[in-house]
């Protein structure tokens, strides 16, 4: 048996549906369900439901063998992990906005809210732009409306939400999908399995 842990949230639904596709039943997983574990013995498999930040950590450190998160997430922590496929779900995009009208300019320090500080940080600093990194865990959006930053850096999938807090789009960091990322030890004790696992994936995912 093999475990995996899958991010709940925005991509539990598209993740649950290309599981089902590749043949695993991936009975009763939802988003609203209270139940964290699910086990499928005669599928070889166990579902682990965490949150999209802690995916990495329960795959580097052999809690789980393989996890399904988001490549925003491993962008914004290293962890030594086998990223073997990318399964093209979950699609959308990080990116700078701002309030409609605002220039980013190297000329004075620039407040960005997000809830991806590190690639914020790297980002701007790249561009020679000097930012101060105000890290949100949520409603990152109203932060430039009551004067908290000047710009955010958050995901955007058809933009409804920005345009909804009048903020437009200044730069794309990055194209976002999910990426299906293995543990090193059990790429080797586990290879017929997860290798299985991944071919299985592989056939059904979308291009």
């Amino acid at each position: 048996m093999i475990t995996v842990a899958i991010s709940r949230g925005r991509l539990l639904k598209e993740t649950v549906e290309l599981l089902k596709r590749a043949g695993f039943s991936a009975a009763g997983i939802s988003n609203g369900s209270r139940k964290l574990i699910f086990e499928y013995p005669k599928e070889g498999l166990k579902v682990l439901i965490v949150r999209p930040s802690d995916v990495p950590s329960y795959v580097e450190y052999g809690a789980s063998d393989c996890g399904i998160v988001g490549r925003d997430t491993l962008l914004e922590e290293k962890h030594d992990l086998y990223e073997p496929l990318d399964l093209k779900i979950g699609r959308c995009k990080l990116v700078v906005a701002a309030p409609s009208g605002f220039s980013l300019t190297s000329e004075r320090i620039i407040k960005v809210a997000t809830k991806y500080p590190r690639i914020a940080h790297n980002y701007f600093t790249q561009r020679g732009i000097n930012v101060e990194i105000v890290k949100l865990y949520g409603s990152v959006e109203l932060a430039p409306i009551v004067g908290l930053s000047d710009v955010v850096v958050d995901l955007m999938s058809t933009g409804e939400t920005l345009r909804k807090n009048n903020l437009v789009v200044l730069e794309t960091i990055a194209e976002i999908t999910a990426k299906l990322i293995v543990n090193r030890v059990s790429m080797k004790v586990k290879s017929h399995e997860i290798k299985e696992f991944i071919r299985k994936l592989k056939e059904v995912r979308e291009f």
